[in-house]
């Protein structure tokens, strides 16, 4: 889903949460060089709304993606970070069970990942579709 926006995971999430039998899990971080202050305020959404939080990378363009990490998971008690965006969507997928539901949120339609000044090839549909099949996604 392209939900990058506080209100747009909000809804994202809370429009799932009919259809888990299981855990619902988010996928989710925040663009750099963009409003500091909706990270933490994703972070406590994420937290508050689903059972798992996964923090990880999503445009850090010029900042660095470490530090925008920390800005979410400082409102984000108990979310898990991993940096890589492949490897969190991975994981991800490697721990849901019969039932759960997984967010990917943030990237929806984008083909790439914007580090530093250039756009690196990155899809979360085929990421997602490599984590399926138990195979490593490099974008």
């Amino acid at each position: 889903d392209y939900a990058h926006t506080p209100d747009a995971l909000e809804n994202a999430i809370i429009s799932l949460r009919p259809y888990v039998k299981g855990k619902l899990a988010v996928v989710f971080g925040c663009g750099g060089d963009r409003d500091k202050g909706k990270r933490p305020q994703m972070g406590a959404i994420a937290t508050r709304l689903a059972d798992v939080s996964y923090v990880t990378d999503d445009n850090p363009r010029t900042e660095d993606p470490a530090k925008i990490r920390r800005d979410i998971m400082a409102a984000a008690p108990g979310a898990v970070e991993i940096g890589g965006r492949a490897a969190a969507v991975r994981t991800a997928v490697e721990d849901l069970r019969a039932g759960d539901i997984l967010l990917v949120a943030g990237k929806g339609h984008e083909e790439g990942q914007k580090i530093g000044n250039q756009e690196l090839p990155f899809s979360d549909h085929d990421a997602v579709r490599a984590a399926i099949a138990g195979e490593d996604y490099h974008g």
